[in-house]
Parts: C-alpha cells; sequence; structure tokens
C-alpha cells in the first residue's frame, strides 16, 4: 500500500467530515429548527434545516424504512466505488484522488448525520430574491460531494483519466 496515498485519503476525507460536523454542531446548537440569519439579503440566509431525503429531497416523502434502506445500501455502494477509483488513481493524478477522498468525506458527513438523526442537517441557503429563484438548502459535507465531482467530471471531459 501506498503510504502517501493512504495519508491523502484519510487527511482530506477526515477534514472534510471534521468540518462538516462541526458547521452542523454549531447550527444545532445555535439555531432554532426553520429559523434564517440573513447574511447577504436577497442572496444568502444561514438557515437550519433537515433533509430526510437525498439531493434535492429525493424520496423525502417516502417511510423512514424505505429512505433508510436505500440511502444505507446507496452509501455503502458509493463507498466501495470511490474507494476503489481512488485506488486506481495513478499517483502523480492528485487533483483527482484529492477529489475522490472529498466525496468520500462528504458521504461520511451526511451518513453520520442519517445514523445520528434520522436526516441530513442543512444550512447553506442560497437564493436570487429579484428572480424568485431558490436553490435547496446544502451543508459541507454536500459541497464537497460538488467539487469532487466536478473536478472528476474535468478530468473526464478534458481526458485525464487513466485507460
Amino acid at each position: 500500500m501506498d503510504k502517501e496515498k493512504i495519508i491523502r485519503l484519510l487527511l482530506i476525507s477526515g477534514i472534510v467530515l471534521i468540518i462538516d460536523q462541526i458547521t452542523k454542531i454549531i447550527i444545532l446548537k445555535y439555531l432554532f429548527l426553520h429559523q434564517e440569519i440573513p447574511v447577504i439579503p436577497g442572496l444568502f440566509n444561514i438557515v437550519s434545516v433537515r433533509n430526510p431525503g437525498g439531493a434535492f429531497g429525493f424520496l423525502a416523502n417516502h417511510s423512514s424504512l424505505v429512505r433508510a434502506l436505500v440511502f444505507f445500501v446507496v452509501s455503502g455502494f458509493a463507498v466501495i466505488a470511490v474507494i476503489y477509483f481512488y485506488w486506481s488513481t495513478p499517483k502523480d493524478l492528485k487533483w483527482l484522488s484529492s477529489a475522490f477522498a472529498m466525496i468520500l468525506g462528504g458521504a461520511a458527513g451526511n451518513l453520520v448525520d442519517r445514523i445520528r438523526f434520522g436526516e441530513v442537517v442543512d444550512f447553506l441557503d442560497f437564493y436570487l430574491e429579484y428572480f424568485n429563484y431558490h436553490w435547496p438548502a446544502f451543508n459541507v459535507a454536500d459541497s464537497a460531494i460538488t467539487i469532487g465531482m466536478a473536478i472528476f467530471l474535468w478530468h473526464v471531459v478534458f481526458g485525464k483519466i487513466p485507460d
């Protein structure tokens, strides 16, 4: 096993997980459910919301048993796939392996929420009041997954993925 790759995986995914959980603890401690704090009026609020579903509320209206089964099975396969891709990534593609570590850390952060609360704590709320547009609230874990996927897709689009 490559010691440098193990350290990168643990460091990046660990930092994502820790920052995600610390920010969620702060939100849970200082905000009531559905409370919002305007940061940039017309653009950005800090809110306290819960998402029992997946991205964009996927499966939010299904029973907690269905959600738990789907999310734990999907999370398990995703973790296995991300770890496989991470280990398959050549050592010189540090951005790509870092992207997989970010995805893993983000997935772990949201999985911790699902185990603790049965739902995910979200708090970053972006919207364009003038255009009456509102993006679903999200969190640090979601951001890490999105950034990691963007880096991965960049590598795919520009042919930086090894055969």
